[in-house]
């Protein structure tokens, strides 16, 4: 029994709350708490995570259909909060939030295993490019949190969906290419022993990786309420947060 434990690996409700509680970190940073830099490391795990449960749950949903309205109607519900926590006013149109990132990627997703099922694999691998490309052009230009990069990360999981080394190879290059060559970001130096070394910020989200890889398939406690509650913490949570910041500076 112990070695079935073992081999279940960690929930998708404890995979979930994880990337919850990264992103919460980050967003701290970013409102509330922007002298503790660690606070924003810790947050580049989040969204690797977040496009990892995205691209798996275009494949367990029971209706992708309700599974992409329903990240639709999210993002709608979240994109005053984002814009309220981001730009500091309730419309902000130069950037938006990260669940319309998350659903071209899944769009792309979507089209890309339609084909997959009529088993010809060029044909796939054309549709790959097809969707690869639009999401990016569509992330860049419609400036979703990550932008093109951000749908990429999508794709790439349902590219490499499996657990066999060359899934694995293929998720860590991946990971690697669209957050420090795509990316890149702050470069922070780094000294061991006696050398310093330079590591991208952004790519601290390869770290992502360790908490993926210990996700097995198992589900964990589901119910309707669990799920609502994981997707209304977004947009409430940056409410909490803007309103939280908007008192301090009117105390200071």
């Amino acid at each position: 029994m112990g070695k079935n434990r073992l081999s279940g690996g960690i929930s998708a409700l404890t995979l979930h709350l994880f990337a919850m509680g990264c992103m919460l970190c980050d967003h701290l940073w970013a409102t509330l708490l922007p002298q503790w830099g660690w606070l924003n490391w810790v947050g580049r795990l989040a969204f690797p995570i977040f496009a990892f449960m995205a691209a798996e749950g275009c494949h367990h949903t029971r209706s992708l259909k309700k599974y992409l309205l329903r990240l639709t109607v999210f993002a709608l519900l979240s994109e005053i909060p984002f814009d309220l926590m981001y730009g500091g006013r309730a419309f902000y149109p130069v950037h938006q939030n990260v669940i319309w990132t998350l659903l071209l990627g899944l769009l792309g997703a979507a089209a890309v295993e339609k084909i997959r099922k009529r088993g010809k694999w060029w044909l796939t691998a054309l549709v790959f490019l097809l969707a690869a490309g639009t999401g990016y052009i569509l992330g860049t230009l419609l400036m979703v949190d990550y932008y093109g990069p951000g749908v990429l990360t999508v794709l790439l999981f349902d590219l490499f969906r499996g657990r066999k080394w060359r899934h694995l190879l293929g998720q860590a290059a991946g990971l690697y290419w669209v957050n420090v060559v795509l990316l890149g970001g702050m470069m922070v130096p780094v000294h061991i022993g006696g050398m310093e070394l330079e590591i991208s910020q952004q790519g601290t989200a390869l770290l992502a990786l360790i908490p993926i890889w210990l996700y097995r398939g198992r589900q964990g406690p589901h119910s309707r309420a669990i799920q609502y509650a994981c997707y209304a913490f977004y947009p409430l949570h940056m409410l909490i947060l803007t309103a939280v910041l908007r008192a301090m500076e009117q105390l200071a």
